[in-house]
């Protein structure tokens, strides 16, 4: 194989890991908004928490997803968990712009970014290969 060949696996290995992990980090995400949504509902949590539990989805929803992409691309896992919080962050600004409330640029946009980010960063540093590498038999002398 060709070295340019090579790296063209490499990208679409990168490419693709992100984009599963982003829509993973998505549904997750969604899974525990609506979680929290019952909750409020129930009485268990009051609606003043709703900034907190966003914030705790965006978290948990891209460490998923970031787990996932390092899973699938180890040579580069912090870019691939940061990538895959960025994909996160830009599949809900696109959600919102689909549902007609628009961009609003404020505290909370930024609680999301920075939890998806977060989410994304802790997965890359823990996430990946498990143990360590196995080395060859040592040499005699």
């Amino acid at each position: 194989m060709r070295k340019g060949e090579a790296q063209g696996a490499n990208a679409a290995q990168m490419i693709t890991a992100v984009a599963l992990g982003g829509l993973l980090a998505l549904g997750v995400e969604l899974m525990v908004l609506l979680l929290g949504a019952a909750a409020v509902s129930n009485g268990i949590l009051k609606e003043d928490a709703a900034a907190q539990v966003t914030a705790a989805a965006c978290v948990l929803g891209c460490l998923i997803g970031g787990l996932l992409a390092c899973s699938r691309w180890s040579a580069r896992r912090l870019l691939a968990g940061l990538a895959v919080g960025a994909v996160c962050y830009l599949l809900i600004l696109a959600v919102g712009l689909l549902m007609g409330e628009g961009f609003q640029p404020g505290p909370q946009a930024l609680v999301e970014l920075a939890g998806c980010l977060l989410g994304g960063a802790v997965a890359g540093v823990f996430g990946g290969r498990k143990g360590k590498k196995k080395r060859g038999p040592a040499r005699k002398k």
